[in-house]
């Protein structure tokens, strides 16, 4: 099942007409993102979160027309996005999840919705998370070998080492590298697509690829 979840990051860094072109997809939401959902008239398959920033009527709107909702305590450790993940491939068996709003708004929500795919937990089904905002579209990857497809006016790449990476290579890359290995965990510089597709390969550790295009 693939399944689309909204999050509470700012309407202003989705996608173009997000909700009317997957109005009959399958969606979930976490915290805002729940009740951005249920007020387009999509009932969500799940809502979760702490719903701290929302009002008691929007709390009864949520309840009344999500499919199911989970409530947690606001001093969790987990983000809403995570919580929101975790249950999704477990209750649900998501083949594929892709995560809206997840970019946007303060930094600690986009540092930790990056990193939470370092979990345990979460490391066998890395290539069925994605992220997605206006600019960019991030996915994760573990050591293999792989192709990817560049998406339309997306032509920038960036591989963000989530850890210690071994013999990392870009083959047909604007810049090409040849099995290195690092130490730390650090962004590489910028790479861009030659023609529409892209290919790399490493050894061991967790990488996340972001596609983007020029601001408008």
């Amino acid at each position: 099942m693939e399944i689309n979840l909204l999050v509470g990051g700012p309407v202003k860094n989705w996608p173009d007409n997000l909700l009317i072109k997957k109005k009959t997809a399958v969606w979930a939401g976490a915290d805002r993102g729940a009740l951005y959902l249920v007020k387009n008239g999509i009932r969500p398959l799940l809502a979760i979160g702490d719903f701290d920033s929302a009002t008691s009527r929007e709390r009864k709107l949520i309840f009344a027309k999500s499919q199911r909702v989970i409530t947690d305590q606001p001093e969790k450790d987990d983000t809403d996005t995570e919580l929101a993940v975790r249950h999704l491939l477990i209750d649900y068996q998501a083949e594929r999840i892709n995560i809206y709003g997840a970019t946007g708004g303060r930094l600690d929500h986009l540092l930790a919705n990056l990193f939470f795919v370092m979990r345990p937990e979460f490391r066998p089904h890395l290539q069925k998370i994605f992220l997605f905002d206006r600019q960019n579209s991030i996915s994760f990857f573990g050591p293999g070998h792989y192709s990817i497809t560049r998406e339309t006016d997306k032509k920038y790449l960036a591989f963000v080492l989530l850890t210690k990476v071994a013999k990392l290579s870009l083959y047909d890359e604007k810049y090409q590298l040849a099995a290195k290995s690092f130490a730390y965990p650090l962004s590489l510089a910028s790479n861009e697509f030659v023609g529409q597709t892209a290919s790399f390969s490493f050894a061991s550790g967790v990488i996340s690829v972001i596609q983007s295009k020029d601001l408008k």
